[in-house]
């Protein structure tokens, strides 16, 4: 299944909205959730300018969108672990939201066992611990207006978009398909990695509490600290420039320690 995207994968088309930054000692690599794509972290650059900002672009939309999407997680860590191995030659760093929250520490265990490399950081948002069981029921496989009808309860799709058929036929098996990653992502237990890990939440956020969230200190030997913000699952958005203030402030710190 991995071969039939390998001529579709190449390193530029992973970074959108990408400037090098021969002056960052870190590199911080930007997992978009469900639905989303690196323009989610499109500013980031600019906000975060001591550190070289990758905002990853998943198969299917953006410059992408001729792609197929990739619907299983193990397919989708093994092409990004591939490909985006060239950009792991200075210390480096994961962000990511929801569903690039999972993609984010898959792909740390996955570097681990197959080229001994690690991040210096996780930085893990909105996404309860892999190891904790899920009680969501599947939706990626509904007809289309139970689909439509969930996630206008999510509230992580725009009204407009909702609302509008075109916007809606290009967007709906986009969503489906990361919907499906997510919901057919089995965890397998493995050891601690070694970075140290942020988690970051909503106060709103019913479905993924601090709970939740405090869970993902079982999966580091290294420092662990959770953050929560005002806002629900999309605080990412809704509360942007604290959340950045926060992350700016310790990527500061990793640096610091690099540098060190």
């Amino acid at each position: 299944m991995i071969k039939s995207f390998a001529n579709l994968s190449s390193l530029p088309n992973w970074l959108a909205f990408y400037k090098p930054n021969l002056n960052a000692n870190l590199r911080l690599f930007c997992f978009p959730y469900a639905g989303g794509g690196a323009q989610v972290y499109r500013n980031w650059k600019d906000l975060l300018p001591s550190v070289e900002v990758c905002p990853i672009q998943i198969p299917g939309r953006g410059v992408r969108i001729k792609e197929g999407c990739v619907k299983r997680l193990p397919q989708l860590v093994e092409i990004l672990s591939r490909d985006l191995l060239p950009k792991l030659d200075k210390p480096f760093a994961f962000f990511g939201h929801s569903m690039g929250a999972l993609v984010s520490f898959e792909l740390a265990r996955l570097l681990r066992r197959e080229h001994g490399l690690s991040p210096v950081h996780l930085f893990l948002s909105g996404r309860r611990a892999p190891q904790l069981a899920e009680t969501d029921s599947f939706i990626h496989n509904l007809p289309e207006d139970e689909f439509l009808e969930e996630l206008r309860l999510l509230n992580g799709t725009p009204k407009e978009v909702l609302e509008h058929p075109e916007l809606i036929n290009l967007m709906s098996p986009i969503l489906r398909a990361d919907f499906e990653v997510c919901e057919t992502y089995a965890y397998s237990p493995e050891p601690p990695l070694d970075c140290s890990i942020t988690a970051f939440g909503g106060l709103q956020d019913a479905d993924v509490t601090r709970t939740h969230l405090n869970a993902w200190r079982e999966q580091t030997t290294g420092q662990f600290s959770l953050r929560m913000f005002p806002g629900d699952h999309f605080f990412i958005n809704t509360n942007q420039p604290l959340l950045l203030q926060i992350l700016s402030r310790e990527l500061y710190m990793l640096e610091q320690d690099i540098a060190a």
